[in-house]
């Protein structure tokens, strides 16, 4: 390979330490600000917060229609 590929490998190669994060795998479910442990309830809160946000365009429009 060329050795302008090579020294930009070795200094990629030397900031890798530098560039990692130091993120707990270990509490990957503890570090969220609601539970996963019953998916049942997750489920209704993930319904219930993507549906009010689909829902509500509609509600504006039907409001703006109804305001007459």
């Amino acid at each position: 390979p060329c050795p302008c590929i090579e020294s930009h490998l070795t200094a990629i190669n030397s900031l890798r330490p530098h560039l990692s994060t130091h993120f707990c795998f270990v509490c990957v479910k503890q570090n969220l600000p609601f539970s996963v442990q019953n998916k049942w309830r997750l489920l209704g809160m993930m319904v219930v917060f993507f549906g009010s946000g689909f829902a509500f365009p509609f509600v504006v429009v039907r409001h703006q229609l109804l305001k007459k």
